[in-house]
């Protein structure tokens, strides 16, 4: 292990930005993690991971610890179910292919989600009709205060939309190590309700879809609205879609009858980002080398050289113009650094 100073975190980062970190380290092991932890325990720390969830708006004034802690096994299974147990630095959708591949089913309608499998908990992350919580057991963490490894489970971790434990209360206070999930050996509960999976599906002429095939036409469909972050730099989704109380929604949804939205509760309503971007006429638009995806309004790009700055900025003009014209606020899904 070697700490280096001055070191560029371009490729550490999906939107490929421009950003320095004042001290940098990759870390392989718990053993590793906890020694640096203990040695620079006056430092300022800065955790790492797949860099897909975050847009770097400055240098990082602090130690930047990348996690890259590799390794996948079944701790436990039975007749129906499998535990399997993946480190933190395991590539997230890497991940999902493997689980596929074993006949383990669970989280095939998340294929192809940037990032690593420490920071899907943080997330809770999810996509067409499914989340992590879903299938989340646990996940090992270590104490930066004190280098513990405590144990979470699903409970403790208090899920929520795109929300956690760790994105609150607990935030910059642990570090995931490794997490479990729960995932079905047979009568896999195939969910093709969400999206444009059932159609893919049709067009394929697939009756009686397999975990590969559901897989597959995710990634079909991800792939035709998304642009891969090695080609065009972005985050995915920068928005999270807005959950609205039916009392509020009622009264926008007169003036906007062609709005689209969501039933989630008797009393709540979840409205695309995506369809309020575009109605606010964003989707496409380009401004110098930063913009918005002429295929997916969720999501800002890097055409190359483009700052954190820039990109947040244009977030926040539509956030503002989307307020102004629905009467709706939409948050940022990604962390701003």
């Amino acid at each position: 292990m070697e700490i280096q100073d001055q070191y560029s975190l371009k490729k550490h980062n999906t939107f490929g930005i421009e950003a320095k970190a004042k001290k940098f380290i990759a870390v392989h092991s718990i053993d590793e993690l906890t020694q640096v932890l203990h040695q620079n325990k006056l430092e300022k720390k800065f955790v790492l991971g797949g860099g897909s969830n975050m847009l770097l708006t400055k240098d990082i004034d602090a130690l930047v610890i990348h996690i890259d802690l590799k390794g996948k096994k079944i701790i436990d299974e039975d007749e129906d179910f499998v535990w399997v147990e993946s480190q933190a630095g395991e590539n997230w959708h890497e991940f999902v292919l493997w689980t596929i591949s074993q006949n383990f089913g669970g989280l095939e309608n998340m294929s192809l989600i940037p990032g690593n499998v420490g920071t899907t908990p943080v997330q809770n992350i999810g996509a067409y009709g499914t989340e992590i919580k879903d299938t989340f057991i646990s996940c090992k963490a270590v104490d930066i205060e004190n280098q513990q490894l405590k144990e979470f489970s699903k409970a403790e971790c208090q899920f929520g939309y795109r929300e956690s434990v760790f994105k609150n209360e607990q935030k910059d206070k642990y570090i995931i190590a490794s997490v479990v999930f729960k995932l079905t050996k047979k009568n896999h509960k195939i969910n093709i309700s969400y999206g444009d999976i059932a159609g893919e599906l049709n067009k394929n002429n697939i009756v009686e879809p397999t975990l590969n095939d559901i897989s597959n036409a995710v990634i079909t469909i991800r792939q035709s609205k998304l642009p891969d972050p090695k080609e065009l730099g972005n985050s995915g989704s920068f928005f999270k879609n807005p959950i609205v109380l039916k009392s509020e929604f009622n009264a926008i949804h007169k003036r906007f009858p062609e709005m689209k939205y969501y039933d989630i509760s008797e009393t709540e309503v979840k409205v695309p980002a995506g369809w309020l971007i575009e109605q606010a006429g964003f989707k496409g638009k380009r401004f110098g080398d930063a913009g918005i995806h002429k295929n997916q309004a969720l999501v800002l790009v890097n055409y190359g050289n483009a700052t954190g700055q820039e990109i947040l900025n244009i977030s926040k003009d539509i956030q503002n113009t989307i307020f102004e014209k629905f009467g709706i606020r939409i948050e940022a899904e990604v962390n701003v650094i």
